[in-house]
């Protein structure tokens, strides 16, 4: 563990995704009937949780690197962290919205729902963690091919 952070780090992490699973839960996006009818533009009530969501995220990104100069609980400084737009964005993003559709559900969500007693909901999570192998197997051998080295012939 970090010494840096503070004591209560863990808990109030623990407690933020018990609320958020609980906000999930209670705005039907755990659901993942109510999900595919909002990604077939037939329900656009998610519409509304979501820009609720990014409004209070907003005003947190705003005002709280104004009101301190270090995040509370962690010490670490307020900056942006800008990655790269590439290809594995691309990919990326290009899968999670495929697993999205024919699920219904997004990673945050699916453990939500298993919270609201589907348990149907294990195929995806299952489908999230073979994925997330995959991938790690597929990055291991690339970054390994890279620094392999090449013989001068």
């Amino acid at each position: 563990m970090d010494r840096n952070r503070h004591p209560l780090f863990m808990p109030l992490i623990l407690v933020g995704g018990l609320i958020f699973g609980f906000g999930l839960a209670y705005s039907h996006m755990a659901r993942p009937e109510v999900v595919l009818d909002f990604l077939q533009f037939e329900d656009f009530g998610l519409l509304f949780v979501m820009f609720g969501a990014a409004i209070v995220s907003g005003i947190a990104f705003a005002v709280m690197p104004r009101v301190r100069d270090r995040a509370p609980l962690t010490g670490d400084e307020y900056g942006r962290r800008l990655k790269s737009f590439d290809r594995n964005v691309l990919i990326g993003g290009g899968i999670f919205g495929v697993g999205w559709g024919l699920s219904g559900i997004c990673p945050g969500a699916a453990y939500a729902s298993l919270g609201i007693g589907n348990i149907a909901i294990l195929w995806a999570i299952a489908g999230m963690f073979a994925g997330a192998y995959l991938q790690g197997v597929w990055r291991s051998r690339s970054v390994s091919a890279e620094s392999a080295p090449t013989s001068a012939d």
